[in-house]
């Protein structure tokens, strides 16, 4: 038995999937000799101890299938197993010598032997079925008997007794089970205390849900918070990150810790335990989901620098290093030791524990700060014992570094991980890295989430292309990946950077209460609501793995097709998605393009229906050859094509 799919290589992992999908298993079955072989998958949902069994299908090239359905979140395995069909063997060589007139009395007596065989080995019902048969096969007269030992009726009967020889199981393959929101999500990011409408006073949980309409109706379905815990006052940075802040400059989220509490506790000024409550509950109602960040990081006046010293990493001096990511330094922040003197278990139980007391609070999405510095066991020992209590909690890793490291994450747990897509602009370098997660390794367990923007991350061509730099990465975020995200500003086209070359915001709300106006003459909110309407109305904008790229013979121009997660399955492609996008968003390009008329079995001078998602227009194109311009006002656009007359 080889190339057993799906499987994740490096260790024990976890193939991913989300409730509902169908998990088809194949592997590659052989045995020396002509002899025929059977293969049953067998899969069952952890804990559960009986097995659910169903005979795979032989496809050509000694591969076998079959598949299971995810119903529940948690964890299943699987096991594939082979072995000599004895009987079966019997049946297909005993129906050639029918056919070419050369079977003996002697063959259907090794046939009966067979059957025979299956009796004795039985018991109960199973048995009093063979023995019935047996004594039809006696009864019947010669020219019936052949029938009978070829029914399938008692092949079923024969093969639920099968000894099975020279049986070979595989060894079980884990698949992780979430929820939907795994993989299909639409994220706003904001600061609870820049929603007020003066700079002077910090907002609070009250003022966010005022504004819970204005994101449903936006179309998003997960509202993403940076910290809200205390925030420290050691070394506070002031706006723009300088080291001189004002008495009353806010500081940094991240510099998480004070007096009032550390990571299970609430800033004072944004409100209570219980307004949060209350804030989760009204976003719920809205059908929005509140998912909060969860930063392994403290101010030095955290409280765990004085309750639990031994979690620290101190210098000779009996000073604190402080973070650095250089060139960058966070004088307002300190790392805690994994493995310091005290920290195991005490340290990885109390972040657990962080984790616990919100996932009892109603937040059941966590966005994870680096991870990536941290250490790897301590993620999959956390992140498996809060899915072993709670399997509906979804962790994204905020980990943006080496693909191999982004991949690892994947592996022990995580649910989704923020990607290279947010630097990736050139036509090219999409395709290549589109193509790596949608048909390499990467598939079967690394959920891409397409950010278009961070509180860190104002990337040069938003910066430099202005609004239809803006539409054109969204509608590229939202219809490549079922996972996008926007941080607040980007539908308003804020993109001023810190300074030339700079990736930071000028005014970042890090470091300051930034109120806004929320609708412009220069804003994008129509065409975010529009594409996130369009992403919960096709199935096929819910996931990357389906993406499909085509010919269009400009390098300016990306062209790729969405076809129905299901398509291909039991039936032709009757429609798709289809996506043009200009990557340029200064100057007009024309293209030649071809229409993908081969994935619905048509001929290169067939027509198809075609259905503009924007305009609401529809028109045909005739041929497989088609021609398009494309302005930076209008630089994309989303069709539908479909088979005229075939219903979808």
């Amino acid at each position: 038995m080889e190339d057993l799919s799906p499987t994740v290589a490096g260790g024990p992992f976890a193939v991913k999937r989300v409730v509902g999908d169908d998990v088809t298993v194949a592997a590659t079955i052989f045995a020396d000799g002509h002899e025929q072989l059977a293969a049953e998958l067998r899969w069952r949902a952890i804990p559960d101890r009986s097995w659910q069994c169903k005979p795979m299908k032989q496809l050509p090239n000694d591969r076998w299938s079959a598949e299971f359905a995810i119903e529940r979140a948690g964890r299943y395995e699987y096991v594939v197993e082979g072995w000599i069909d004895q009987f079966g063997g019997f049946r297909r060589d005993f129906a050639k010598k029918l056919e070419a007139g050369v079977a003996q009395p002697v063959d259907e007596a090794e046939g009966r032997a067979l059957v025979e065989q299956a009796a004795d080995a039985s018991k109960g019902k199973l048995a009093a079925a063979l023995k019935a048969k047996l004594a039809e096969l006696d009864q019947a007269k010669e020219e019936s008997r052949a029938g009978l030992l070829l029914d399938k009726s008692l092949a079923l009967l024969v093969r639920k007794a099968d000894s099975r020889p020279h049986a070979l199981r595989s060894e079980p393959q884990i698949v992780d089970a979430e929820r939907i929101e795994a993989r299909f999500s639409s994220w706003y990011e904001l600061f609870p205390r820049s929603m007020t409408d003066d700079p002077q006073r910090h907002g609070t949980f009250a003022d966010v849900i005022e504004h819970l309409p204005r994101v449903r109706d936006m179309g998003f379905d997960t509202l993403y918070f940076p910290p809200i815990h205390p925030i420290g006052r050691t070394n506070r940075k002031g706006p723009n990150n300088t080291l001189t802040p004002g008495p009353d400059d806010p500081g940094s989220p991240y510099a998480i810790g004070s007096a009032e509490g550390g990571h299970d506790a609430i800033h004072p000024e944004l409100g209570t335990f219980e307004d949060f409550d209350r804030l989760v509950a009204a976003a719920a109602d809205h059908g929005l989901e509140i998912a909060l960040d969860f930063a392994i990081q403290a101010a030095p006046d955290h409280p765990w620098l004085t309750e639990h010293p031994g979690w620290f990493a101190w210098r000779p001096d009996g000073s604190m290093k402080y973070a650095e990511n250089p060139p960058k330094k966070y004088q307002d922040i300190v790392n805690v030791d994994f493995y310091g003197p005290d920290a195991v278990p005490g340290l990885w139980e109390a972040l657990r524990d962080v984790v616990l007391l919100w996932v009892d609070h109603g937040v059941k999405t966590f966005r994870v700060d680096n991870p990536h510095t941290k250490p790897l066991p301590f993620w999959e020992w956390m992140i498996g014992e809060v899915r072993a209590k709670h399997p509906e909690v979804i962790f994204l890793s905020e980990a943006f570094t080496r693909p191999t490291m982004m991949y690892r994450l994947a592996k022990i747990g995580f649910s989704q991980s923020y990607t290279y897509f947010t630097w990736r602009n050139e036509k090219q370098e999409l395709i290549d890295y589109i193509t790596e997660l949608t048909t390499e390794a990467p598939r079967e367990f690394y959920r891409p989430h397409f950010f278009v923007n961070t509180p860190d991350i104002n990337p040069g061509f938003l910066q430099t292309g202005g609004r239809p730099a803006h539409r054109i990465r969204a509608v590229l975020a939202s219809t490549l990946s079922g996972l996008w995200g926007v941080y607040s500003g980007f539908e308003l086209c804020d993109a001023t950077p810190l300074g030339p070359g700079k990736e930071e915001y000028l005014d970042s709300e890090k470091y300051e209460i930034r109120p806004r106006q929320w609708r412009s003459a220069n804003d994008i909110v129509d065409d975010i609501t529009r594409l996130n309407t369009l992403r919960r109305e096709n199935e096929a904008l819910q996931t990357h793995l389906n993406t499909r790229f085509y010919a269009a013979d400009n390098p300016n121009v990306l062209w790729y097709g969405k076809p129905s997660p299901d398509a291909g399955a039991g039936g032709e492609l009757t429609e798709m998605i289809v996506v043009m996008v200009s990557l340029d968003p200064q100057n007009a390009h024309e293209c030649h393009f071809d229409v993908p008329l081969w994935e619905f079995g048509l001929p290169d001078d067939a027509m198809v229906a075609v259905e503009d998602l924007f305009g609401g227009y529809r028109f045909d194109w005739y041929g497989k050859v088609q021609h398009i311009r494309l302005d930076p006002d209008e630089p994309f656009r989303v069709w539908r094509i479909s088979v005229p007359g075939v219903p979808a």
